[in-house]
């Protein structure tokens, strides 16, 4: 079975600014505060990208910072993995025992515009995990 990477890093944040700001003067990250059409997302850049935003270094990942929801699954960190075919890894999830919670608006994965499609999933530990088909 082909091995799918951890990509990015996700954590919630209830103040953009203030966690903008720890990150960026503790350990030098660059960050980026989207606008209402991303969903406020804040991107924190970890290491060095090439022009396509893609990282320099084998095995670093960048990530960001999401509006804190008091919802299942929804307020706790997490990590993203690539997969091939979402749909296929939707159905492995399950049938390993682990709950689907679909995209930010429900059930349905989000298409992340230039990024993706996109779901969470509680794994069989009760870990907060997101899974991303790139575009």
């Amino acid at each position: 079975m082909k091995m799918s990477p951890v990509v990015h890093f996700e954590m919630p944040a209830r103040d953009k600014k203030r966690t903008a700001d720890f990150y960026s003067s503790v350990f030098g990250w660059k960050m980026n505060q989207l606008g209402e059409e991303m969903g406020n997302y804040l991107l924190a850049q970890t290491t060095e990208t090439d022009e396509n935003n893609m990282v320099k270094t084998p095995g670093a990942i960048n990530g960001g910072f999401f509006e804190y929801q008091d919802k299942e699954g929804f307020n706790m960190p997490h990590l993203v993995i690539s997969v091939d075919n979402l749909e296929e890894s939707i159905k492995k999830v399950e049938g390993a025992g682990g709950k689907v919670l679909g995209g930010s608006r429900g059930k349905e994965p989000d298409d992340i515009p230039g990024v993706g499609l996109y779901v969470s999933f509680i794994d069989s530990e009760g870990n907060h995990v997101g899974m991303l088909q790139p575009k």
